[in-house]
């Protein structure tokens, strides 16, 4: 499943953890993707799509 969301674009953004002796190792945050079955253009079909789009409405879902 791909990483990124279909509407708005994000994905997963990399950087450090760093431990309580200051010691740098890489990790990454991964977006949180759900597939949920959209309205395309009359039809249905699924898409991989973030939750903050769709909390805020820019997918129409299927039912």
């Amino acid at each position: 499943m791909s990483r990124k969301c279909e509407v708005c674009g994000k994905g997963q953004t990399s950087g450090n953890t760093v431990s309580h002796s200051n010691r740098h190792t890489r990790r990454k945050w991964n977006a949180n993707i759900q597939t949920v079955r959209i309205n395309d253009n009359g039809s249905a079909r699924k898409a991989n799509v973030c939750t903050s789009c769709l909390r805020s409405g820019k997918v129409d879902r299927a039912i």
